[in-house]
């Protein structure tokens, strides 16, 4: 497998999806501040999206990818392709009507839901505005939970692209509604434009369900409905899925705990956990979450063959790469948060003093951006095995630690959002060492000296960094919040000296393998 030109693909379409995701974000932030609308908004967007990582985008491809491989892995491709084929159909089969009948059960009982994410209706969220955006909202989840499936099926078949531009057209969407509201409605009727973007979200994913499905026709795959039956394949699915949720998912639980907590906070706190968010997804869906796609089909080749250097091969390689991209980036966004909170969303009715809550929320979610991405790339060796028992204990533990840590300092300490994300941050490194420790103890995955030493190399050239933008960062204080021209200046000169610095000393420290990226081009 071509890892990097896996990852490329699918981490270039994902930042892509990303960039058109900012714009979508400074519009609404600016439109709807840290207000209550704002508040109600983001809790509406949350909800289906928190359900789709976990249950779709986690726990369905984790489980699924295998079992479909598998099938794939007959010695007459044409017979591999038409069982591959026929347990798709099971499963979307059996996949629709559950869907339909939990969207149906959360929609009617989205008062109950609210209320317990508002402090148990003490926070005043629970409205009938907020009701109705998030039953708007909500249909999302089914529709991209079926596109899920297809972009599962292309995904395994190492047909990257059209998966990882769908996310696309939802940013499309919602920025075309956004526009239509400022000309329709203007910019102080925030609720028709919350309302206008609700909407925006479930006409995204019905558009998105019939983009993948086009090419997952296009690939030679036709996929129909059947009536429901209860396969081998499909309860083998089944037995896989439940623990995958809590496996593959740990980060999406934790946003259940968040929006728990976030409830029991002051208004506005949605609003900057979900801006801080946008600069934390950007590193971690171009580089782990695309990482973890990219090598889940190849692991369940090379264990399938008993090929066991050639497991460790491809995860080795994935988290070289993934260091190599994600420290410099965490270091970065933990030293010049604020100059790129303020130069982003500082604007309209998001204050400055917004700006700065939303940078300290950044500075903590940050710190486990790393651990974020290890376990992508980690958890892929539990599932290429069909075991997704393991993943869950140690993600019970970390949420364990993160309702603990949660309760210190939110409840005890009252230290805020930003509390909460550093919460988040320490349970992701607790579950990336108990995972690592586990593949370590089973012989089924250790870091050699040589990556060893290469992790040192990477870490060193980017705090090298760290102390340039530490140093730097204050010069442009006067221009981050001033034209579009002086943010995007001041910004653009920042990150671009702050990059050249890393690379400069990645190259000369041996932090990249100039003979590793060689490897990466080829086979992995």
């Amino acid at each position: 497998m071509n890892l990097l030109k896996s990852t490329g693909i699918i981490g270039g379409m994902t930042l892509v999806s990303r960039l058109f995701g900012f714009v979508r974000d400074i519009l609404v932030v600016r439109l709807l501040g840290a207000s209550a609308i704002g508040d109600a908004w983001q809790i509406a967007f949350m909800l289906p999206n928190i359900f789709r990582r976990l249950f779709a985008e986690g726990a369905f491809s984790a489980a699924f990818v295998p079992l479909f491989n598998r099938k794939m892995g007959h010695q007459d491709y044409r017979e591999g392709k038409r069982h591959a084929e026929l347990f798709s159909i099971e499963v979307l089969s059996i996949f629709v009507p559950v869907l339909i009948l939990f969207s149906a059960i959360i929609m009617i009982a989205m008062p109950g839901v609210l209320w317990i994410f508002d402090d148990f209706g003490e926070g005043g969220r629970v409205n009938t505005t907020s009701i109705t955006l998030s039953r708007i909202t909500f249909p999302y989840l089914a529709l991209i939970s079926l596109t899920t499936l297809f972009a599962a099926i292309l995904n395994s078949i190492n047909r990257f692209t059209a998966a990882a531009f769908a996310p696309v057209l939802l940013n499309i969407c919602m920025i075309s509604a956004l526009l239509y509201s400022l000309w329709a409605y203007g910019e102080e009727n925030s609720t028709n434009i919350a309302y206008a973007l609700a909407y925006a979200v479930t006409i995204a994913g019905l558009l998105q369900l019939l983009w993948l499905y086009y090419w997952t026709r296009k690939a030679g795959f036709k996929i129909t409905i059947k009536r429901p039956k209860l396969s081998s394949d499909v309860n083998e699915l089944g037995v896989l899925i439940i623990p995958a949720i809590f496996g593959a998912g740990v980060y999406q639980i934790s946003r259940f705990l968040d929006l728990f907590f976030l409830g029991q906070l002051e208004t506005g706190s949605f609003v900057y956990l979900a801006a801080a968010d946008r600069l934390n997804q950007l590193p971690l869906g171009m580089i782990g979450i695309a990482l973890g796609i990219a090598i889940l089909p190849s692991l369940s080749r090379f264990i399938a063959k008993d090929d066991i250097a050639g497991a460790q091969r491809v995860q080795s390689n994935a988290i070289e790469l993934g260091l190599l991209l994600t420290t410099p980036a965490a270091i970065g966004l933990f030293f010049a948060a604020e100059p790129l909170i303020t130069a982003i969303y500082n604007h309209g009715r998001f204050t400055a003093h917004d700006a700065s809550q939303t940078a300290s929320v950044v500075m903590m979610l940050v710190l486990g951006l790393p651990a974020y991405v290890l376990v992508k790339i980690l958890t892929p060796g539990f599932f290429a095995r069909k075991d997704t028992k393991t993943p869950v204990y140690t993600a019970t533990i970390s949420l364990l630690i993160n309702i603990a840590l949660n309760i210190i300092f939110i409840i005890i300490y009252d230290y805020g959002v930003a509390g909460l994300a550093l919460a988040g941050a320490i349970s992701a490194w607790c579950n990336t060492i108990l995972l690592y420790f586990i593949l370590k103890k089973r012989g089924h995955f250790y870091i050699e000296s040589d990556l060893f030493t290469r992790i040192i190399r990477i870490i060193i050239s980017a705090i090298a960094m760290g102390f340039m933008l530490y140093y730097f960062r204050d010069y442009g204080i006067d221009y981050y919040s001033g034209s579009i021209f002086e943010r995007f200046l001041s910004i653009g000169l920042l990150v671009g000296t702050g990059a050249i610095v890393y690379f400069i000393m990645a190259w000369f420290t041996g932090a990249i393998d100039r003979t590793k990226i060689n490897i990466l081009r080829g086979r992995a």
